[in-house]
Parts: C-alpha cells; sequence; structure tokens
C-alpha cells in the first residue's frame, strides 16, 4: 500500500508547489515562496482527514508513514538548492533571513520541550489525584 503514499505525497507536493508560486505571483516575486511548508501541511492536512473518516487501513497508513517520514529531507533538499547563489547575493537581509528562525527553533525547542513535559506530569498528578 505504499503507493498510496506516494500519491497523496505527490500531490500534496503539487499543490504546495502551486500555491508557493502563486503566492510568489501574488507578492510580485519570480519565485516559489513557501511551496514546501504548504505541501506539508497539507501532506500533515490530508492524513488527518482521511484518518477521521477511517479511511486508512493499517497497511495504507504504514505507506503514507514511510513516505512522509521521507518526505521532509527529500523535499527540503530540493528546495535548498533553488536560487541559493540569488539568495547570498542579494544581502545580508536574505542571509539574515535564514539564521535568524534557525537560531529561534535552537531556542524554543527546548523551552517547548520542558514546557511539554512539564504539562504531562500535570495531567498524571490530575489523574493519580482522580483515582
Amino acid at each position: 500500500m505504499m503507493i498510496y503514499g506516494v500519491a497523496i505525497l505527490a500531490a500534496c507536493f503539487l499543490m504546495g508547489k502551486v500555491l508557493g508560486e502563486g503566492l510568489g505571483q501574488l507578492i510580485g516575486i519570480d519565485a516559489n515562496v513557501g511551496g514546501v511548508g504548504f505541501s506539508m501541511i497539507l501532506l500533515i492536512a490530508a492524513t488527518q482527514w482521511m484518518h477521521n473518516r477511517r479511511w486508512l487501513t493499517e497497511q495504507f497508513e504504514s505507506g503514507v508513514v514511510f513516505w512522509s517520514n521521507l518526505y521532509i529531507p527529500v523535499i527540503v533538499a530540493m528546495s535548498v538548492i533553488q536560487n541559493v547563489k540569488g539568495a547570498l547575493s542579494s544581502g545580508v537581509i536574505a542571509i539574515l533571513t535564514g539564521i535568524i528562525p534557525t537560531a529561534l527553533c535552537f531556542f524554543l525547542v527546548p523551552w517547548l520541550s520542558n514546557l511539554s513535559r512539564a504539562n504531562s506530569k500535570e495531567v498524571l498528578q490530575e489523574k493519580e489525584n482522580k483515582a
């Protein structure tokens, strides 16, 4: 059933690419703006939608999960090669727009992880108190 995973992945990629190109044209840039992000969001939404409708059999879901796991590194690697030379030659702003979000993620992930751990401990304590 991995072929279903490929079909869903391809459809989400193509829709994300169209949305990214459309957004680029809308703001006057001759480039794909956010196509990878749109694709990832569409993949998550499509999988959740099918899961809620109980269309995902175990084999079907394993195919979607398999290709979803491969999707992020492959698509990100493909998007990295897009116009790197143009981004570097356009100046400091292009470089900072890559560095600042990456640095924020490095600082926010541990904080969010600790917050999640604290919330799960509170939920466990509430369950124990109710029992």
